[in-house]
């Protein structure tokens, strides 16, 4: 008897990992999800920090990305509020003030897209993360367009974040294309 249960005991950790998948590991889905995005790492960063990624279908990564999108959304309209109010430059201020009503919409987009994304309108999920990226170009286009004054003294972790804003819509938009 000692001999069938020390074979038992040798032989149970094999057996369990062949029939056994490892709880909540999507690590192909986020992987694959993520490939076709222009920059993967800021796509495969926002899944990876979301625990719900780990359970998640399509859908629920297309919508766990307009989540973090959301989230750099709404840290653009307190970035941009909070410029407006000291800024000393009435040119930067306006487009501050701009801006940070244009990332408002997007928050409004970007819930509708989440909606949409969740009732399976996919196309109509594009459209209002488009319509959320719209803020973000003319954002930059506004900044751009007043880069001798405004750029250098635009403080780099806020065009960073716009950044980030950029690569995220791209990757949302085209996750969503895949549904």
């Amino acid at each position: 008897i000692h001999n069938a249960l020390l074979i038992f005991l040798l032989l149970a950790p094999a057996l369990f990992q062949r029939t056994c998948k490892p709880v909540g590991t999507n690590a192909s889905l986020i992987e694959s999800a993520c490939h076709n995005a222009n920059v993967p790492a800021t796509c495969l960063q926002c899944l990876k920090s979301d625990q719900r990624a780990q359970k998640a279908d399509e859908v629920g990564v297309a919508i766990i990305v307009v989540s973090c999108l959301s989230n750099h959304t709404k840290n653009l309209v307190s970035n941009m509020t909070q410029l407006a109010s000291g800024a000393q430059d009435k040119n930067l201020k306006t487009i501050c003030e701009a801006c940070g009503k244009g990332y408002s919409t997007a928050l409004t987009d970007l819930s509708a897209a989440t909606l949409k994304i969740t009732n399976g309108e996919y196309d109509e999920a594009n459209l209002s993360v488009r319509n959320a990226l719209e803020s973000e170009v003319e954002c930059q286009r506004s900044i751009g367009g007043n880069q001798q004054k405004i750029k250098p003294s635009f403080p780099v972790d806020v065009l960073y974040e716009m950044k980030v804003y950029e690569q995220l819509s791209d990757a949302a938009l085209r996750i969503i294309d895949r549904l």
